[in-house]
């Protein structure tokens, strides 16, 4: 049996390890204000690849490189004279933070550290732990979730060891739960307008206002972005996303156990088990991930999840992975 994954603390001394153990071309998982990420650096090909090995995730699904500083995107991308005072605008208002800005990538750049992409997606994150990581390693790192592909994202490192339990050459840096809870905003810069690929905290509107116009598909495949899957975000077991009535109907009917994820109050008779949800947004991302965990520990035949009826502010990104952690494709 392999040794089991090391795991280390938030201090200086961890961040240091963690950063030589990056330079020796190996992968660390550490915490940043979203999600855990699985990160490797950016200009090592090696390195990357066994990211996309760990992860089991296809190669044309992006990574994206975390770099300290806006003045860090230079190495990774190809600013022309209309990108570059769009990049500094929504840097000055949303970086640090959990935006992502998809750029054409720089040739020096490795094409599998951007799925094989002419683009590369950028962000600067927020969370201390990451930021100490980046500075100490001094080059910018690529990461998608530290989560197998397609499984629910990990915010806490507990979530990261049991996805990849046994995994020597891995080091993971336990900073906690994450605040945020949910995947960066991810906005391509490569066209025009400006175009969300993948919805997150920060909305169309606050992008908007930076920008102008700037529109929101829903994006259905994989893109220059990471998780646009059509199926994504999946616990394992086999999970609906209801209406409150039809929930209610569904819970009524129910003969095997099942874990219900809801906001209203519904209750829920044994068998089935209930998990409350936040009615507020920002409090509900930061719950979604770990409460799908659990749903899928509690050895229930299937999760129902309530729809959540807002849509405004952070809810958009909120539905958009619940829809995509219950499709059946």
């Amino acid at each position: 049996m392999s040794e089991a994954t090391r795991t280390l603390g938030s201090d200086r001394r961890s961040i240091e390890v963690a950063a030589d153990w990056l330079r020796s071309g190996r992968v660390v998982a550490f915490p940043t204000e979203t999600v855990y990420g699985l990160g490797a650096s950016t200009f090592d090909e090696r390195a990357i690849r066994e990211v996309y090995r760990l992860k089991g995730r296809p190669s044309d699904n992006p990574l994206i490189a975390h770099v300290a500083r806006i003045e860090q995107v230079d190495r990774l991308a190809s600013l022309d004279e209309a990108t570059r005072p769009r990049l500094e605008a929504l840097a000055a208002r949303f970086w640090p933070g959990p935006l992502t800005v998809v750029l054409p990538r720089r040739a020096e750049v490795p094409a599998a550290a951007a799925g094989g992409r002419g683009s590369i997606a950028v962000r600067v994150p927020a969370h201390p732990i990451a930021r100490s990581l980046l500075e100490a390693f001094g080059s910018p790192i690529s990461a998608p979730s530290a989560n197998r592909s397609g499984h629910v994202s990990a915010t806490s490192a507990a979530h990261v060891l049991a996805d990849f339990p046994r995994e020597p050459g891995l080091l993971v840096l336990d900073g906690g739960s994450c605040p945020v809870g949910v995947e960066s905003t991810v906005l391509d810069l490569t066209s025009t307008p400006p175009r969300i690929l993948r919805p997150g905290t920060v909305d169309a509107a606050a992008l908007g206002a930076v920008l102008g116009r700037v529109d929101a598909p829903t994006v259905r495949g994989q893109a220059a972005s990471p998780g646009t899957a059509e199926r994504h975000y999946s616990p394992r077991t086999a999970s609906s996303l209801l209406s409150t009535s039809d929930l209610r109907a569904a819970v009524r009917q129910a003969v095997d156990r099942c874990a219900v994820l809801a906001i209203s109050s519904l209750e829920v008779p044994p068998p089935h088990v209930m998990i409350r949800m936040p009615s507020e947004a920002t409090p509900y991302a930061a719950r979604l991930y770990a409460a799908l965990r659990e749903a899928d520990q509690t050895g229930s035949a299937r999760i129902l999840i309530e729809r959540p009826t807002e849509t405004t502010g952070s809810w958009p990104a909120i539905l958009d992975r619940l829809a995509r952690a219950t499709s059946l494709t």
